[in-house]
């Protein structure tokens, strides 16, 4: 008795079609049909899609669809990957697990008025602390010395030289 793998090959070849027209009519990737026709089911993750693949296949090359899939239930009882059902145990869950599920839990439409209202009372408050911060600077502190220059003065009882003249004394 051949495969499915087998009967759907010779009935895709029976039919004078190749792999891109079953692709195209069925809109299944053609790996996939490929590993379908091959008996490869390694790029499936659960048997669920090999059904429906399969059944998707039948329908497009008019074979009979309860009789390949009672098949194929048989094929893939007999492989490794799919003869078991996948386990509903639940598995070691992590920090981010918990948090998405908390986040998952709010009630979004509670949340965002309050979300709203704290980012406001946030901006005012930043707003006001940066406005009693410029109020309060001395507004000539980031200033340099200018051109003005403070003019020259002597102790108050001396006039300067004249240009030219020494502080020796006479002779």
């Amino acid at each position: 008795m051949p495969s499915v793998a087998e009967q759907l090959r010779s009935a895709r070849e029976a039919r004078n079609l190749t792999v891109h027209q079953v692709a195209d009519a069925t809109k299944i990737k053609t790996e996939h049909i490929r590993s379908l026709e091959n008996g490869d089911y390694s790029p499936f993750s659960a048997p669920v899609y090999i059904r429906g693949h399969v059944k998707a296949l039948a329908r497009a090359l008019q074979i009979e669809a309860g009789e390949l899939l009672g098949e194929l239930d048989i094929e893939l009882s007999q492989t490794q990957d799919f003869s078991a059902p996948p386990s509903l145990s639940p598995r070691n869950k992590g920090f981010v697990d918990w948090l998405m599920l908390q986040i998952s839990k709010l009630q979004l439409q509670l949340l965002l008025p309050f979300a709203v209202i704290g980012l406001l009372a946030l901006a005012i408050i930043s707003g006001y602390s940066f406005w009693r911060h410029k109020q309060s600077k001395d507004p000539l502190e980031n200033l340099g010395d200018g051109l003005y220059q403070k003019p020259f003065q002597m102790g108050g009882q001396y006039l300067p030289l004249p240009e030219g003249a020494t502080n020796s004394p006479p002779r």
